[in-house]
């Protein structure tokens, strides 16, 4: 790693914690500025990546968090929030953190 704190576990977390503050306060909008603030300090945390990277982590929230409203009753509220964080953790590992693994190069002689 070049020093760097992996983003995707804040990433992963930012549905499940913006509904979490929702659900305990009653507020929804509440939960909604919770999931954004994780998303974007992510975004923050990785500015210099790729601007495509960065929305397509945040096209992967949304679709998630939308995903999650069509498949609360099929997995249940949990399992579709989890799932939903699950995906965008996945996302925002492969788009942005993996980037910043280093490659190993062959030592074979």
């Amino acid at each position: 790693m070049t020093g760097h704190l992996p983003v995707w576990p804040v990433a992963a977390l930012a549905l499940p914690a913006g509904f979490a503050v929702a659900q305990a306060s009653g507020v929804r909008p509440l939960g909604g500025a919770v999931m954004l603030a994780l998303l974007g300090a992510c975004a923050w945390w990785r500015w210099g990546a790729s601007r495509v990277a960065l929305l397509a982590v945040g096209g992967v929230a949304v679709a998630s968090f939308v995903a999650s409203h069509l498949l609360h009753d099929a997995l249940g509220v949990a399992g579709a929030v989890g799932l939903a964080g699950v995906v965008t953790g996945c996302a925002a590992f492969v788009l942005l953190d993996r980037a910043e693994v280093p490659r190993r190069t062959s030592t074979a002689h």
